[in-house]
């Protein structure tokens, strides 16, 4: 087995565990690989030993790696900031966006997706945290954002994703993930049909599966670190 296949392994035998500890259901958390910086053969290791989704930040780089890995149909998200005049690249390559926080960005999404691609599969980015340098809307802000989307015919608005501060206090981790989970809840009751939940990373999974994670996003407890790559 190669080296991504073990560590592929690995975590999903974490995502087990949370899900037995947490009483949930084998299925019911899907992995997203964080392949961003990582080069196509990491890419392709991963997709021989199972894994279908991968996670990208930079679209540049990321659409090099959709177009040259076509003919093994990964499933791509996009997960980092969204600047405006990226907007027709990501409608066009990517299958989900995770990171939407701004209504005239899902706009210009929803422009630029082409009628004969299914609707793009999208969640809004909320800042549980509350940090000046984090991305997403404030707690509140979600609900506004959600109807505007809602109303867009060639997205689907699928649930929230959200990247709290680092915190080893799992306490404090399950709380962020909690709120995340009560606005999704919140959303549900007026009427959205949301299924997703964005949360968790290499270090705090199992408090995001606890609090109702339906995928987490890994990247260095698959591919290391970048400073791996360059040793």
């Amino acid at each position: 087995m190669t080296t991504i296949a073990l560590t592929l392994q690995a975590v999903r035998a974490r995502i087990e565990r949370a899900l037995l500890t947490a009483g949930r259901r084998t299925g019911d958390v899907s992995l997203l690989a964080v392949s961003k910086t990582f080069p196509e053969s990491y890419i392709e290791d991963a997709l021989n030993a199972g894994q279908k989704a991968f996670g990208e930040s930079y679209v540049q780089e990321a659409v090099k790696k959709i177009t040259h890995l076509a003919r093994l149909s990964p499933e791509w998200h996009f997960i980092g900031p969204i600047q405006s005049n990226k907007t027709a690249l990501i409608a066009g390559h990517f299958d989900w966006v995770h990171s939407i926080e701004r209504e005239k960005v899902a706009a210009r999404l929803n422009a630029a997706r082409a009628d004969d691609l299914p609707p793009l599969n999208v969640c809004i980015q909320v800042n549980v945290s509350g940090e000046d340098s984090k991305s997403g809307v404030a707690p509140g802000q979600e609900r506004e954002l959600a109807r505007a989307i809602a109303s867009l015919p060639r997205l689907r608005l699928r649930g929230l994703m959200a990247i709290p501060e680092p915190t080893a206090d799992v306490a404090r981790q399950r709380r962020r993930y909690a709120l995340l989970r009560e606005m999704k809840d919140a959303l549900n009751a007026e009427g959205h049909a949301l299924d997703t939940l964005s949360m968790g990373m290499s270090d705090d999974l199992e408090a995001a599966i606890a609090e109702g994670a339906t995928i987490v996003r890994v990247g260095t407890a698959i591919f290391g670190t970048r400073e791996t790559l360059e040793a």
